[in-house]
């Protein structure tokens, strides 16, 4: 490439990402024009729908319902956010014990029902705990980022002007998945022992939960699979750059196509399970020529 590239990027504030954000990871032959959003999710509707970004942190539920619909992106496969979503559906511990086996007929609060999150606790349910997903009622917040997809039959929208939270406290819903753990103390994991209950649940599958990965406008790895390389390169940099791994601990951040075979497998299994997708994707054919060598 004989001179830079401007890429509009949709990219979050997090510790693999850092030092790229904060230009300590440089290029010279491409430049990353990184959108003002604080919050990368707010702004996954932009990335799916208006096609905005060149380059866009993406949740994985999110791609692989983009897929389906034709959306010009291509994987790259460098997790940016990935953790164990087993302390995230939790329950009010005033109104009573809940167990998994519980949920059948109860009401559950999500964001929405194809967030990344909500669509690993639904897998972890069904695949672990036997939770039968078409009996229990799920109340949403939000519709779902591909604007195509429409929320099946035991999916109820929340009434305007209700939080999730206060729902939950005030006993209108029994349960509910949320994104970071509360700091209520009334709110606990439904799932028992949630932090063994992971680490069983990687023993078995082999796998990590992925949250975030990173895409790129087909169109651009086309007309220019260096820019894409290049992309590639400084985010392995920003990760080296950023110490990740820490020594002795789980690589949270796998990048590498073999390095997240199964991760995809799992994820792909499980969205497909919940009829979020028609078909069950490759692994393979979630990248193209250029990034599938990463």
């Amino acid at each position: 490439m004989s001179k830079s590239v401007a890429l509009h990027t949709l990219l979050g504030d997090y510790p693999v990402t850092l030092p790229l954000k904060r230009g300590e990871v440089k290029s010279s032959s491409v430049a990353l024009e990184f959108a003002d959003v604080k919050v990368p999710n707010t702004a996954f509707k932009r990335v799916v729908r208006d096609l905005e970004f060149d380059v866009a942190e993406i949740a994985i539920v999110t791609f692989l319902m983009a897929k389906a619909h034709a959306k010009p992106y291509v994987l790259l496969p460098a997790v940016i956010v990935g953790r164990f979503q087993h302390p995230l559906i939790v329950y009010n511990i005033e109104r009573g014990p809940l167990a998994p086996s519980d949920l059948a007929g109860r009401r559950v609060g999500i964001r929405s029902y194809s967030v990344t999150t909500a669509a690993w606790v639904r897998g972890i349910l069904a695949n672990d705990y036997g939770v039968d997903l078409d009996r229990v009622q799920w109340i949403t917040f939000e519709e779902a980022h591909v604007a195509e997809f429409r929320d099946p039959p035991n999916v109820q929208r929340a009434p305007e002007g209700k939080d999730l939270t206060t729902m939950l406290l005030e006993g209108e819903i029994d349960a509910a998945i949320m994104g970071a753990v509360p700091s209520d103390p009334r709110l606990k994991p439904l799932i028992p022992d949630p932090e063994n209950a992971a680490k069983a649940w990687q023993k078995k599958y082999g796998a990590l939960q992925i949250n975030h990965m990173v895409a790129v406008k087909d169109s651009l790895s086309k007309s220019n699979p260096e820019a894409v390389r290049e992309i590639w390169r400084l985010l392995v940099e920003s990760k080296k750059a950023a110490g990740l791994p820490k020594a002795g601990a789980l690589d949270t951040n796998p990048f590498g196509l073999e390095a997240n075979r199964r991760n995809l497998e799992v994820a792909i299994d499980y969205v497909y399970q919940q009829r979020l997708i028609p078909r069950r994707f490759t692994v393979d054919e979630l990248f193209d020529d250029v990034t599938r060598k990463f």
